[in-house]
């Protein structure tokens, strides 16, 4: 059972407000339940099967830090001391009763333009501006956003420029590739990193490009014993099973590559990464009550 412990700024002093069965910060920082709802639901539903008396097999928890920003927690875990059969990451958007078995690899790049300083008031036709170049070499960028269903890519950050007197002489793009088909993460990526380099170079700027593969899709097949678990657990409790798949990434991409078949299960968090982001107390307790389902499922 796997939940993370980070959250994305601002998430300091969250001031948590209740209003008709939903739970909403004060709007000056994120909730949180991305994923403070994985780690209750976790607890909690333990806490039911040991307040039963119920027979349970072995159970390992894992609660992860940096998830945001590359899944680096479960990257760096010591994959040796994993002995579960199956894993469950309580990190979905849906309500309780999603099952993803599906979620995209990612890759990130950082483009460094580089051009040459002069003098922006006396001698600027001897620099190379590398922001101008950045932004030609952005335009020759045709495919970005939405490739198709399973294949997305951003360029989230450019950077550079000193002073209004100086020509820049480095510009950094970054972003990033996502897909659950390998060889379509391949292609975009490398399709957006040639085309920025190639346009930078054909417009008198060098390019360095580095690209950092984050973690590799999964594919986890409906008919799996984890799948099976969840979806009993979906029958004890009265939740429809909605077998679906995501377009990010979590700790079940590190525990599908470490070989534990891993789905993720909705908790119900809504409007992540936002302050606007709200949870349902009901879909805290229904999460609390799949990993009930889960524990009591896997004894038969």
């Amino acid at each position: 059972l796997s939940a993370h412990m980070d959250g994305v700024e601002p998430c300091g002093g969250t001031t948590v407000i209740q209003k008709d069965g939903v739970l909403y910060s004060d709007g000056t920082t994120i909730l949180g339940g991305d994923d403070k709802s994985g780690v209750e639901g976790i607890l909690e539903g333990i806490r039911l099967l040991l307040e039963e008396g119920a027979p349970h097999g072995d159970i390992q928890i894992l609660l992860t830090v940096c998830e945001e920003g590359g899944v680096n927690g479960s990257r760096c875990l010591d994959r040796s001391k994993l002995r579960s059969d199956v894993g469950y990451a309580l990190d979905g958007e849906g309500a309780p009763g999603e099952i993803v078995v599906g979620a995209p690899g990612q890759k990130k790049y950082k483009i460094d333009i580089i051009g040459r300083t002069a003098h922006g008031g006396l001698e600027p036709e001897k620099g190379i501006n590398s922001i101008m170049i950045a932004a030609k070499a952005l335009a020759d960028v045709k495919r970005y956003g939405r490739i198709d269903e399973e294949t997305t890519c951003n360029i989230g950050i450019i950077g550079g420029g000193k002073a209004t007197n100086i020509v820049p002489d480095l510009v950094t793009i970054e972003g990033d590739a996502r897909s659950r088909n390998k060889e379509k993460l391949e292609a975009i990526c490398k399709e957006i990193v040639d085309t920025i380099a190639t346009s930078a170079e054909k417009y008198g700027a060098k390019a360095e490009v580095f690209v950092d593969n984050k973690y590799d899709s999964f594919s986890v097949a409906e008919d799996s014993d984890v799948v099976a678990l969840a979806k009993a657990a979906c029958a004890m409790h009265g939740f429809t099973p909605d077998i679906t798949v995501t377009g990010g990434g979590s700790d079940a991409n590190f525990l599908n590559a470490y070989g534990l078949p891993s789905v993720i299960l909705g908790t119900g968090m809504a409007n992540v990464h936002t302050v606007d982001e709200y949870i349902k107390e009901e879909d805290l307790y229904n999460s609390a009550l799949m990993v009930h389902g889960i524990l009591k499922a896997a004894v038969k």
